[in-house]
């Protein structure tokens, strides 16, 4: 899927037009319309404040990733890995049973 695909899906799901969009990123919304049909590229300043208006990582606009991680799954990521060992393995192990639980539930 394409950076501008990305965005125009992102960007629906916030509930976002692309005058407010446009509005946050000091453009016009044109110019919004233009890399939502992959016309223009932004720059990697304008993208990354796209994501942090739209709470999706870098990597998800770009296409490095399909996840659509969060600011707050990216912060709980990040304090779980500046744990010590033992204590992220806890972390693991119940994650780890907690998503068997929810396969045996048929939920994922």
């Amino acid at each position: 899927m394409s950076f501008g695909k990305r965005l125009l899906d992102a960007r629906k799901k916030k509930g976002i037009s692309q005058e407010e969009m446009a509005e946050k990123l000091k453009t016009k919304g044109p110019v919004i319309g233009r890399y939502e049909r992959d016309e223009m590229k932004p720059s990697i300043e304008t993208a990354a404040k796209m994501a942090d208006i739209l709470n999706v990582s870098l990597d998800y606009l770009v296409g490095k990733t399909d996840m659509e991680l969060d600011k707050t799954m990216i912060k709980r990521i990040q304090l779980v890995s500046k744990l010590p060992a033992k204590e992220k393995e806890c972390v693991y192990v119940f994650l780890d049973s907690f998503i068997d639980r929810m396969k045996l539930q048929g939920i994922l």
